[in-house]
């Protein structure tokens, strides 16, 4: 079977993704790539000789191409997306799908009116921790899930977060949706539900008030990363504008009745998740979220703090995100190559969005109880029925083919 020829537009600090998926011989190849800046098409071309590089999106969708990947920063999703799903290819969209709603909702829509797949990268989904969780949840282990907490220590926030585009509330919106987004939307996996009411409460505590700054949109991540940088008052170099929460704290009312909460602070001196999921029969809470890390059950009563009634050891994978991100682009292709179903969701990820762009109103507003905004009950039914104009065509269509939650 000829490998899957993708089109990648955006070769910047996600490009590590586009590596990922350039697979010759196994499923699938880079074949063209598009990027407006000089020093990522020099470096597309290194990493893909044998691909078209461009600047253009026209070029890159003249190319032949089967599927893109939109890897360009949050804002440019829709802008990318809406017209490769026009010209009837794949999408493959990293997360968040968009920062804002009306994007979110454009880029579904256009994928149900041209029938073309939408995959949106929501690599969690597949992180060895989170599937053991999900695993333990769906078998009935701790009965019926009543909550979901999650604290998601940033250690590295300063670095990845603060010295570049997505430091600027007028790119990213804020931390909450870009970095959020994954953990709103693992929430909402374990909870089985999705939020309908939300409210937070969130400040700039300490990048605020560093005033060395410097503008790095020629450089990459890795050139000023580096763990030696502590405190985080000491850090240098921040981008020119820097006007997003570096904490916040949100509470989420599910529409299956589970409440949830989630945490996020950008200067702690260490870099993990911590989920609790309490059910009606016993809960469960991650220790690390890396391979070897643990998940313990408690199911019995105790008097006190105890070790977990059962312990299971999160299983080994190679690869980023914990081999979350091998696993997902191979999903992705097997997507954009037969449709099926998937373990992530178009509509979950514009779930994700909402919650989180609701959350970050309430904390810039006067911290209250907002309603999250539904989704076109049409588009769920479509994306929950699997896409299904994405099969018109198929030889042998999945029966029953659906993402749904």
């Amino acid at each position: 079977m000829a490998d899957l020829r993708i089109g990648v537009v955006g070769f910047g600090n996600r490009g590590t993704l586009a590596r990922e998926a350039h697979r010759p011989g196994a499923g699938s190849r880079v074949a063209a790539v598009c990027d407006p800046a000089d020093r990522a098409r020099e470096e597309a071309s290194a990493a893909f000789p044998d691909a078209v590089v461009t600047a253009s999106l026209d070029e890159l969708l003249d190319a032949g191409v089967d599927a893109v990947m939109v890897l360009t920063p949050d804002h440019l999703h829709a802008a990318v997306a809406i017209p490769a799903l026009e010209a009837g290819v794949a999408v493959f969209c990293e997360k968040p799908l968009a920062v804002s709603l009306d994007d979110c909702d454009r880029i579904l829509e256009a994928a149900r009116r041209t029938g073309s797949r939408l995959y949106v990268g929501h690599n969690m989904r597949h992180m060895p921790v989170i599937t053991l969780m999900r695993e333990l949840i769906t078998s009935g282990r701790i009965g019926e899930v009543k909550a979901v907490w999650c604290r998601h220590f940033v250690g590295n926030g300063g670095d990845y977060y603060f010295k570049d585009w997505h430091a600027d509330r007028s790119r990213s919106v804020g931390l909450l949706l870009q970095k959020g987004a994954h953990d709103l939307d693992v929430i909402h996996w374990l909870a089985g539900g999705y939020s309908t009411r939300v409210s937070g409460i969130g400040a700039l505590a300490v990048y605020g008030a560093i005033d060395d700054r410097r503008d790095r949109s020629a450089e990459r991540v890795e050139e000023w990363f580096s763990l030696d940088s502590w405190p985080p008052t000491a850090a240098t170099g921040l981008n020119p504008v820097v006007d997003v929460e570096d904490i916040s704290q949100v509470n989420l009312v599910l529409d299956n009745g589970v409440l949830g909460s989630y945490e996020q602070c950008h200067f702690t001196p260490n870099y993990w998740r911590n989920y609790t999921v309490i059910g009606t029969e016993g809960r469960l809470e991650n220790l690390g979220d890396t391979p070897g890390s643990e998940v313990r059950l408690w199911n019995r009563r105790h008097g006190t703090a105890a070790p977990g009634d059962e312990t299971f050891i999160v299983p080994d994978a190679a690869g980023g995100h914990g081999g979350a991100d091998a696993l997902m682009i191979s999903e992705f292709v097997a997507f954009a190559r037969d449709g099926g179903p998937t373990l992530t969701s178009p509509v979950a990820a514009r779930q994700a969005v909402a919650a989180g762009l609701q959350a970050t109103a309430s904390i810039r507003g006067d911290g209250g109880l907002l309603p999250v905004p539904p989704l076109d009950p049409e588009l769920v039914a479509y994306f929950d029925a699997g896409q299904p104009a994405c099969f018109a065509h198929a030889e042998n269509p999945p029966a029953g083919a659906t993402v749904g939650q």
